[in-house]
């Protein structure tokens, strides 16, 4: 299935504006004759998805486009269960009917008010190399800069530490940025298994520190910086925003004497603490069934050990409770926006090969950290489906924190 998952990402664009085509999907018919015409039809709109160039919609291609198109709009999964029930399928025939009649398109969310255009525009500046790796590269686009220096969105791509890349940043999300006179930065960071952890949060912290070097040449804001991103970005994103200033006044290198505090952060699927942690936080709040699962998650050690160069169970904990959300959390952080694609007491998915990712990108925690925020009185937001919420998006909420005056700016450590 890998090369139908590439044209579709390559094809990401016209996936968008033909997400009827999903629905259509999902209600083919069990009768030989219209399945036959429906898959033709599927095929005029969408070559792309014919990845043997056969000329007919297999099985597998169809379960393929299938499956891209939930992991791209899992929101519309509603009840978690990892399928579309006949309801689900109705509202997202009706939201994709008029995400198609729209006149804009490209807003990267069903539902949403589509963006003004559909297309990711090309970077003004590409594969700006912030440090020595081959993927210690970023993007950036620049608003307006006829003025005054813009706000700055940095986003951070998921993956899971092992793959993902820049390239990720929705087109929707971009211009939705730069239309409100917000520039936007997007990162490659080392992956596992080659740099262990901590390495992409290094990273990370590096592209941050470079960008606000080079904020007069570049017209950017340094006092108006935002970072977002999903799952890992998601992770890394709040290692930038709850940690310590990283600055080294004393260091050498001008880059390090940047400060590496944000303004605000928003996530998708973010984990706020280790699955190192999960037994230590459930008893509060999760029902018996996920905990069952949840435990038998963290007995498989072996990945966690490997992926942060522990030798022993307690040394890893050490070493993740750094880089952990709740652990480094503290009074006076700056706000955050957390959205999760299932509530808090989701029906848990009837395929076991959907339970994992289901498990570690849960609303749980965003529940856990949403506690301790509210602890702290550090502002926080937590969006998943049947939640009241103030934001229903990353890019409302970084535009709203981005383009409001800040009281207490972050400065640079020079």
């Amino acid at each position: 299935n890998l090369p139908i998952v590439r044209l579709l990402d390559r094809f990401d664009m016209k996936f968008q504006a033909h997400l009827l085509i999903f629905s259509l999907i999902t209600s083919l018919s069990t009768a030989p004759a219209q399945d036959a015409q429906m898959r033709t039809k599927i095929l005029e709109h969408f070559p792309q998805a014919d990845a043997n160039g056969d000329g007919k919609l297999s099985s597998a291609e169809l379960d393929a486009l299938s499956k891209k198109a939930l992991q791209k709009y899992p929101h519309t999964d509603t009840d978690g269960d990892g399928v579309l029930s006949k309801q689900e399928r109705q509202a997202l025939m009706r939201k994709a009917m008029a995400r198609k009649g729209a006149k804009g398109k490209g807003s990267g969310s069903v539902g949403k008010k589509p963006a003004a255009n559909s297309s990711k525009k090309v970077p003004d500046l590409a594969n700006v190399k912030y440090g020595e790796h081959e993927r210690n590269v970023l993007d950036i686009w620049f608003a307006d800069r006829s003025e005054h220096p813009t706000p700055l969105a940095i986003y951070i791509h998921g993956g899971g530490f092992k793959s993902g890349s820049k390239d990720k940043l929705k087109p929707g999300d971009l211009s939705g940025f730069l239309d409100a006179g917000i520039s936007v930065a997007s990162i490659n960071y080392r992956l596992l298994p080659e740099s262990p952890l901590p390495t992409p949060h290094l990273d990370a912290t590096r592209a941050l520190q470079f960008i606000r070097s080079r904020a007069d040449e570049w017209k950017l804001d340094k006092n108006r910086v935002g970072v977002f991103g999903s799952s890992a970005g998601a992770q890394i994103s709040m290692f930038l925003a709850y940690n310590d200033d990283m600055a080294n006044s004393d260091s050498e290198d001008p880059v390090e004497r940047e400060s590496t505090r944000v303004t605000c952060v928003a996530t998708s699927g973010g984990q706020t603490m280790s699955s190192f942690f999960w037994k230590d936080f459930m008893p509060a709040y999760l029902a018996e069934p996920f905990k069952q699962l949840a435990a038998a998650e963290e007995a498989k050690q072996t990945d966690p050990l490997a992926n942060w160069n522990a030798q022993t169970l307690e040394e890893g904990k050490a070493t993740a409770r750094n880089y952990s959300a709740i652990d480094l959390i503290s009074s006076g952080d700056p706000p955050i926006f957390m959205n999760y694609f299932m509530p808090p007491n989701g029906k848990i998915p009837d395929s076991q090969a959907k339970v994992r990712g289901w498990l570690i990108h849960h609303s749980f925690f965003g529940v856990a950290l949403k506690k301790k925020a509210d602890s702290l009185n550090v502002e926080n937001h937590l969006f998943y489906p049947g939640a009241e919420c103030k934001y229903s998006s990353a890019v409302e909420f970084l535009k709203d924190k981005l383009l409001s005056r800040i009281e207490s700016p972050p400065t640079s450590a020079q």
